[in-house]
C-alpha cells in the first residue's frame, strides 16, 4: 500500500485545497473548513486532513482565509530605520510575541520618509494585515494613519507619537531621561556640558528650549531631548550655552565633525551628552581623536546599550531604553485590540535605565579646582621659601 506522500503529490504547480481534498477523500467543503481553521469537523477527519496537507506541502492563502474568517492572522510593521538597532531589538519583541500568538508580521522600512512610510502603510492595507504597528516620521497631519484607524485597522505608534490619532503609543519620557542623564553629569563635578541632536533647531533657539514652550509628548525624540538637557542645567543654576549645542545630520562623519569642531573651542565641554546611538558613536570617536584626555578632560554619555559601548575603552556610560520591550509591549496591545479591546487609546510609558560605566569620570568643582589651584600655589610658596 503506498505511503500518504506517495498519493498526495499534485500534478504540478503549488497544491490547491482541491489537491488536498482529493488526497484525503474528502468534500472541498471539508478541506477547506480543516485549513482555514473554522467550522465543525471531526478530529479524524481534521487530522486526515492535515497529514495529506503536510505531505504535499500545502501553505494556506492567507488573504482567501482573510475573506471567510475576517483575518488573515498577519501584522504589519513599518519601522523608521532598520539600520538603527534600536527598531531591530524592537522589531524583535514585536514578531516574538506575535509568533506566538499565531501571527505572521510584515515588515516594511520607512527610511524616515513619510513618503515611503505612506506607501508602506497602503501595502500592508492591501494585504489585509489584521493591524500594525508603526514608528511614524510624521507627527502631525498623519492622515493615512487616521485613514487606516477609520477603516477599522488597529494602529500601535511606538517611539513616536502622533497628535491626535486615536491610537495606543508605547514610549519613553525622553525628556526624563534626558533630564537625568545631564544630572548624573552634574553631579560628577561637571559644569561645562555639551549635547549633539539632530539638526532641528538653531543652538540660540535650543537655549529657550523648555517643556511648557513645546509638547514634548509630539515632538521628535531629539527635540524631547534637548528640552530634557535644558531643564536640567536650569534647574542646576547652570547656564545654557549656545557654543556648546552641537547641531547635526544623522550620519556618523558630520556628527564627528560638529563634535570636533565644538572640542576645539578655547574653553571646550567637559562633558557630551549624545542624544541617540548614531551620535553616541560620533561623540566617541571625536573625543578620542581630540587630544583630550578620555574620560579625564572630557567624558561622554550616550543613548541606547549597544554591544560595542562595552567593547570599547573607556566603556560607556548610558541610557538604556527597553527597545526589546516596547515591540512586545506593542504587540500585546495590537493583539489586545485585534480581539476586540474598545477602551480609550493609552500611552504606555516604559522605564529607561542610566548604565553607569567608566566614561563619565568626577570632575571637580570650580571651587575645588580654585582650593586645588591655592594649595599648589601655598606648596610651590613654602618650597622656595629660604631657610631662617
Amino acid at each position: 500500500m503506498p505511503d500518504v506522500r506517495e498519493r498526495s503529490q499534485p500534478l504540478g504547480g503549488r497544491p490547491t485545497v482541491d489537491d488536498v481534498a482529493a488526497a484525503a477523500g474528502v468534500s472541498r467543503a471539508t478541506a477547506a473548513r480543516v485549513l482555514g481553521g473554522y467550522g465543525r469537523v471531526s478530529q479524524a477527519t481534521r487530522n486526515r486532513v492535515r497529514q495529506h496537507a503536510d505531505a504535499l506541502g500545502y501553505t494556506p492563502n492567507r488573504l482567501a482565509q482573510g475573506m471567510v474568517t475576517g483575518r488573515t492572522q498577519t501584522l504589519g510593521f513599518v519601522s523608521a530605520d532598520m539600520q538603527n538597532p534600536f527598531f531591530g531589538q524592537t522589531m524583535r519583541g514585536f514578531t516574538d510575541v506575535a509568533r506566538s500568538q499565531g501571527y505572521d508580521v510584515v515588515i516594511a522600512n520607512s527610511e524616515e520618509e513619510p513618503r515611503l512610510e505612506r506607501r508602506a502603510v497602503q501595502t500592508l492595507l492591501e494585504r489585509r494585515v489584521d493591524g500594525m504597528l508603526v514608528a511614524p516620521t510624521e507627527l502631525r497631519h498623519a492622515r493615512h494613519l487616521d485613514d487606516a484607524v477609520a477603516s477599522g485597522v488597529p494602529i500601535v505608534l511606538a517611539d513616536r507619537s502622533v497628535r491626535g490619532l486615536a491610537a495606543d503609543c508605547v514610549l519613553i519620557d525622553n525628556v526624563r531621561a534626558a533630564r537625568g542623564a545631564v544630572s548624573h553629569l552634574i553631579e560628577r563635578g561637571h559644569e561645562r556640558i555639551g549635547v549633539v541632536t539632530t539638526h532641528l533647531f538653531g543652538p540660540d533657539l535650543v537655549a529657550e528650549l523648555d517643556e511648557s514652550a513645546l509638547d514634548p509628548w509630539h515632538a521628535p525624540t531629539s527635540v524631547s531631548r534637548a528640552i530634557g538637557y535644558v531643564g536640567a542645567l536650569r534647574a542646576a543654576g547652570l547656564p545654557v550655552e549656545p557654543e556648546l549645542i552641537v547641531n547635526a545630520s544623522y550620519t556618523r562623519p558630520e556628527a564627528y565633525a560638529a563634535v570636533r569642531a565644538m572640542l576645539a573651542q578655547a574653553e571646550p565641554p567637559t562633558a557630551v551628552l549624545a542624544v541617540d546611538d548614531v551620535l553616541t558613536l560620533a561623540t566617541f570617536e571625536a573625543v578620542q581623536d581630540s587630544g583630550l584626555r578620555f574620560p579625564g578632560q572630557c567624558t561622554v554619555l550616550g543613548f541606547d546599550d549597544l554591544d560595542w559601548t562595552t567593547i570599547v575603552r573607556p566603556r560607556l556610560t548610558v541610557v538604556a531604553q527597553p527597545a526589546y520591550d516596547i515591540g512586545a509591549t506593542a504587540a500585546r496591545r495590537l493583539l489586545a485590540r485585534i480581539d476586540g479591546d474598545t477602551s480609550a487609546a493609552q500611552t504606555l510609558l516604559l522605564d529607561t535605565k542610566l548604565v553607569q560605566r567608566e566614561s563619565t569620570a568626577a570632575r571637580p568643582t570650580a571651587a575645588q579646582r580654585r582650593q586645588q589651584a591655592a594649595g599648589r600655589s601655598r606648596a610651590r610658596t613654602t618650597s622656595f621659601a629660604e631657610p631662617s
